[in-house]
């Protein structure tokens, strides 16, 4: 056992509490009762200095370990602050994420808009192009039956002409034809008026 000496603990038992009264200050914490620490150290045979220095050396090895795990757990004021950061930037992705439908929304639209716009575009393009197809089909069928109208006058016109050529030639044939009766029945008339008169000069001869 060491020996205990009085006087060395009074003398260390007030740098002790100024110790203690720093610490507070200072906003550290004791876990432990160190003027209680040093007289039962004393009682067991240890010095007033040495009771001390192993106090000292058990508080500051606490406050180093308590300061250790107090510094990695985050204070209801830093939860609080996180929290509310976390609330503005939750809002500011929100607002962000709105404005970006609406800029979507709106491009969307847009698009929609000018792709409607294109298709009645073509929908024009389309309706004019089956009109004016229309109205060439119309138009070569007008000229078709034109050509086939003026086709037709003039294979009538020929026809006629052919007719009148036909006729025409009919009556020059028959024209030829009473003349040919004619110059007959004038042979035939100068043949039987000759033979006539043979006939009489032959008979006036023999009587």
């Amino acid at each position: 056992m060491f020996p205990v000496s009085r006087a060395a603990a009074l003398f260390c038992k007030p740098l002790l509490r100024a110790y203690a009264s720093s610490a507070a200050n200072t906003g550290h914490r004791h876990l432990l009762d160190t003027n209680r620490m040093v007289v039962r150290l004393e009682s067991e045979g240890f010095s007033t200095q040495q009771a001390t220095s192993i106090v000292t050396s058990l508080t500051t090895v606490l406050q180093e370990s308590t300061q250790t795990i107090l510094s990695s757990i985050v204070t209801k004021a830093d939860q609080d602050k996180t929290l509310y950061m976390y609330k503005v930037d939750f809002a500011q992705l929100k607002s962000e994420i709105q404005m970006m439908e609406k800029t979507d929304f709106s491009m969307m639209k847009a698009e929609n808009e000018r792709l409607q716009g294109e298709v009645n575009k073509l929908k024009q393009k389309l309706r004019e192009e089956i009109t004016r197809t229309q109205a060439g089909v119309r138009l070569d069928m007008s000229l078709e039956k034109g050509r086939a109208r003026d086709e037709r006058a003039q294979h009538e016109i020929k026809i006629r002409e052919t007719d009148t050529k036909i006729e025409q030639d009919i009556s020059g044939l028959r024209t030829q034809m009473e003349s040919i009766k004619f110059n007959i029945m004038q042979y035939m008339i100068g043949t039987i008026t000759g033979t006539g008169a043979l006939i009489l000069a032959y008979l006036r001869m023999f009587k």
